[in-house]
């Protein structure tokens, strides 16, 4: 078998004419070549590039070889990367890359992905506190990261962008460019992730100029690290853009291969640098935090980890959630026992950590302290729940142009941020954290409104799919209700157990349905339940220590309905107009089917 040939590229900047030239030259000399993987801005600098790019993702120029890009700024990046979202090839999360056009895939977020046989790793954009659609990574990806790096097996490239890792050029002797000095702008925050990472090959451009470092050794790794810094395409000095390699990949070497090391490897240029403190708003989060979006992800582990970095005065996660933290004096982070115990009661890890909580209606803890046993405090402490939750109805927060109806014990809303159109949530009236603890009263109520929703959907036909997401230490309960094309009701029950077992476990079927499930609700556990088209009841009881995302119901019936760009509520915001034109039309349908049901009912009495 030929070994592999991989190249590797600076910023691009659309210059792909100029790219692809210089590439077949190489191929001509030194290939074939297997990909070429590209760092820094892909995109133009300005419109009067487009042309020229815009030849090769229209097919009238061709791309030669399967080509990576990670950053994603400059000029059309917006207009191109959302119709290549668009593409039903791209649905889901694919950390192998989106495809954008014939043999070119973009690099999204963060992820680690096998190319021939490498393990390819990387973080794409600039820093950003939460992360927006393009051009930023988030301390989700971040997070992801370092959940890839605690797997088993070596990575064997790193991509980064668009800066290099503060103190790469710390211990070299190979000579240092004034231009690549860290008062440039490097980033903390890749320097922390190279450590724990430890790849062979860390690759990053946007300074502007070419520099290969000497190998270094790795902490706890038999392997050395190589970093490479590439200049644009096209400079002006005539840096090199382009460097080929020709990589074993790690998983075949023996530990023989991998621990050799050239004469003249360094010690680590990282061991002394500060960890970095997450960006304001990238605080770390409980796992149960809604942005852990798309079930795609799942058998990534994208789950939190614990509190490291340089946080100054901020909490550490891992401390205030378990009460002990593994890296003890070494943690960054601060350890606040009485945090700890805050926690313990169900107070939001943001509002401890900052004071404030900007997760709005997806946050199921609460927002003011509380004291144990203190009777005054826990009415105080309830009375300011009601006013800021999202859902009471006589919050000033609540959005009552969304409410479709009220009826005693509970109201229908459609949901912000819907899935689909007529994505409906059925809430309680009184503020309480579960709709299975309520009197057997309410629950008739409840059934009333399901059969009413079942009937309005069947309509359409459609099928509805409930379900719930129960948190010990949650807010205002809110049962959601999905309708989905009846051409793929069979398929519900299949997609939510294949969701499960990538999570790591297995749904208990419940045939009785809600009944059931209220007798055998344990209110000291957290639950999730979904009922399927046909009435059974898929139901997991959620471990203490378990890492549920909050949104899983909403992520996996997004991928059912093909929808991945929208298992993000944020995403799918609309206006208050179009949410009011949305609320008359599924009014002026729902409506007829919720009265004859509300008749029935009252007959049977």
């Amino acid at each position: 078998m030929a070994p592999l040939k991989i190249l590797l590229c600076g910023d691009v900047l659309g210059r792909l004419n100029q790219l692809y030239k210089r590439v077949s030259s190489v191929n001509k000399a030194a290939g074939p070549f297997d990909a070429l993987l590209c760092v820094g801005q892909f995109f133009p600098d300005s419109t009067e590039g487009l042309e020229e790019f815009n030849d090769y993702i229209e097919g009238r120029s061709k791309i030669p070889i399967p080509t990576y890009f990670i950053g994603d700024y400059g000029a059309g990046s917006p207009k191109i990367l959302s119709e290549a979202l668009k593409d039903l090839s791209n649905k889901g999360f694919k950390m192998e890359g989106y495809r954008v056009c014939e043999n070119l895939y973009w690099l999204r977020g963060s992820g680690k992905f096998s190319l021939h046989g490498l393990s390819v790793a990387y973080l794409s954009g600039r820093r950003s506190p939460s992360g927006t659609q393009f051009g930023t990574y988030s301390q989700d990806d971040v997070d992801a990261l370092r959940a890839l790096a605690e797997d088993p097996g070596t990575v064997d490239i790193f991509l980064t962008y668009p800066l290099w890792p503060s103190g790469a050029t710390n211990g070299t002797t190979s000579k240092i460019l004034a231009e690549i000095s860290d008062a440039f702008g490097n980033d903390p925050a890749v320097s922390e992730l190279v450590t724990e990472i430890k790849p062979r090959y860390h690759v990053a451009g946007t300074m502007g100029v070419y520099f290969d470092r000497e190998p270094y050794v790795n902490v706890d790794a038999l392997h050395a690290t190589r970093f490479l810094g590439l200049a644009p395409v096209g400079n002006k000095d005539k840096q090199k853009f382009i460097h080929a390699i020709s990589p074993t990949p790690a998983s075949t070497m023996s530990k023989t291969e991998l621990s050799a090391k050239p004469p003249n490897t360094t010690l680590c240029p990282y061991s002394n640098i500060d960890k970095a403190a997450p960006p304001d708003g990238a605080t770390k989060r409980p796992g149960n935090s809604t942005s852990e979006s798309q079930y795609w992800r799942y058998d990534v582990s994208k789950r939190q980890k614990h509190g490291d970095g340089g946080g100054g005065d901020r909490l550490c996660f891992k401390f205030v959630s378990s009460g002990s933290c593994p890296r003890g004096n070494k943690c960054h982070f601060r350890h606040d026992e009485e945090a700890s115990e805050q926690y313990s009661r169900g107070v939001c890890f943001d509002f401890l950590n900052k004071g404030k909580c900007e997760k709005g209606p997806d946050c199921s803890f609460k927002h003011s302290l509380q004291e144990e046993g203190d009777r005054s405090a826990s009415r105080a402490a309830s009375s300011n729940r009601s006013r800021e939750c999202w859902f009471c109805l006589s919050s000033p927060n609540v959005e009552s142009h969304l409410i479709t109806s009220v009826g005693e014990n509970y109201y229908c809303a459609l949901a912000k941020g819907p899935l689909l159109p007529d994505h409906v949530l059925i809430m309680p009236i009184e503020h309480t954290p579960n709709t299975l603890s309520l009197p057997l009263e309410c629950e008739k109520e409840l059934e009333r409104l399901q059969s009413s929703l079942k009937a309005y959907f069947r309509k359409q036909g459609k099928e509805a799919v409930f379900f719930e997401w129960v948190f010990k230490r949650g807010s205002h309960a809110n049962l959601q209700v999905v309708p989905i094309p009846s051409s793929r009701a069979s398929m519900v029950r299949d997609i939510f157990n294949m969701a499960a077992e990538k999570l790591g476990f297995k749904f208990t079927m419940v045939k009785e349905g809600r009944q059931a499930l209220r007798t055998e609700f344990d209110r000291n556990c957290s639950l999730f339940y979904v009922e399927v088209p046909g009435g059974d009841v898929l139901s997991h009881v959620v471990e203490e220590n378990e890492k549920f995302p909050a949104q899983f119901g909403r992520e996996v019936l997004a991928g059912l309905l093909n929808v991945a760009d929208r298992a993000d509520w944020r995403n799918c915001k609309l206006g208050k107009e179009e949410e009011i034109q949305m609320v008359e039309r599924f009014k002026s349908g729902f409506q007829e089917y919720d009265q004859i049901n509300r008749i029935a009912e009252k007959m049977q009495h």
